[in-house]
C-alpha cells in the first residue's frame, strides 16, 4: 500500500495545501517519510489524514466557480467501528459546502471494503447540496463496496455502481471530468 500515490497528474492545476479555501490549506506532507498508517501497512505520505484511522483521503482538485471538488480515497471506509463518514463530513466536506461546493466527485479505486452502520450523514450531506443542484457521484468504487453501500441505501444520496464504475477519469482535465461526471448523470437518469 505504501507504492499507492494520491493522483498526483494535476497538480499543475491545483494543490489543497496551498489553496486558503481547502481544509487541507498549509499542511505539510513529506515525500519521504512514511508516518501514516492503516492498520499495520504503512501508507505514501502524500495522503491526507483527516479523522479516520482506516480512511484517508487527497483532495485532488477544487474549483469553487464552477462548485465541485475531486476527492480520492485509500483504506477501508468503516462507518460500523470508526464513523468514518462523520469524520469526512464534519472535517471535510462541511468545510467545502461552506465554500460553495456543491458537486462532489469521490474516487474509489483504492478503497478496499466498506463497514456500514446508518445513511444518515449520507442523507445530511446530500440534503445540504441538493438545493443547489449538487450532487455526489462515486466513481471506481470496487463491486463489493457498491454493494455494501447500496445495502445501506447510501446510493440514495450518492451517484454510485453501475454506469459510474470503470471510468476513465484520468484521462479528463479536471473542468472536463466534471462536465463528463454531468454528462453521466444525465445518462442515467434516462
Amino acid at each position: 500500500m505504501h507504492e499507492i500515490e494520491p493522483y498526483y497528474q494535476w497538480r499543475d492545476y491545483y494543490i489543497a495545501a496551498e489553496d486558503k479555501l481547502s481544509p487541507f490549506y498549509g499542511r505539510k506532507n513529506s515525500e519521504l517519510h512514511f508516518t501514516h498508517k492503516i492498520y499495520n501497512y504503512l501508507i505514501h505520505p502524500q495522503w491526507d489524514f483527516f479523522g479516520s484511522s482506516t480512511l484517508y483521503c487527497k483532495l485532488i482538485y477544487a474549483d469553487y466557480e464552477m462548485q465541485f471538488v475531486v476527492i480520492e480515497f485509500i483504506g477501508e471506509w468503516n462507518d460500523a467501528v470508526h464513523n468514518d463518514i462523520m469524520e469526512l463530513k464534519r472535517g471535510v466536506i462541511d468545510p467545502l459546502i461552506k465554500k460553495g461546493i456543491t458537486k462532489f466527485i469521490l474516487i474509489g479505486e483504492n478503497v478496499l471494503n466498506f463497514h456500514a452502520s446508518d445513511d444518515l450523514y449520507y442523507e445530511e450531506w446530500y440534503d445540504d447540496i441538493k438545493d443547489d443542484d449538487g450532487w455526489i457521484v462515486a466513481l471506481n468504487f470496487r463491486d463489493h463496496v457498491v454493494d455494501e453501500m447500496r445495502r445501506v441505501r447510501s446510493h440514495y444520496y450518492i451517484n454510485i455502481g453501475g454506469i459510474f464504475n470503470d471510468f476513465l477519469w484520468r484521462k479528463f482535465k479536471p473542468n472536463d471530468l466534471v462536465e463528463a461526471v454531468e454528462n453521466l448523470l444525465i445518462k442515467s437518469l434516462k
